[in-house]
């Protein structure tokens, strides 16, 4: 499952604005997408992510996605960070 990609990340930044902030600094290896996160908070990120070519992993929901960064709350999405 695309989730468990999540978990073995060894660094992670979670949330919409840390997402996009290491999406446009060059930072993010892969982005993590919950599939029913609202399209208004994740339509700018995979613009950006299709711009600067950083693939976009989607995961089934964000609590799934939450699950899977160790937080007891959903999130719409996540970067894996490169080393």
């Amino acid at each position: 499952m695309s989730y468990e990609k999540v978990s073995q990340a060894r660094k992670l930044c979670v949330g919409t604005k840390q997402t996009l902030k290491m999406v446009e600094l060059g930072k993010a290896e892969h982005v993590f997408v919950a599939e029913d996160a609202d399209p208004r908070i994740t339509s700018k990120v995979i613009q950006l992510c299709e711009k600067k070519d950083v693939p976009i992993i989607y995961v089934d929901s964000m609590r799934k996605l939450g699950k899977a960064c160790g937080i007891d709350v959903g999130a719409a999405m996540a970067a894996s960070l490169i080393e």
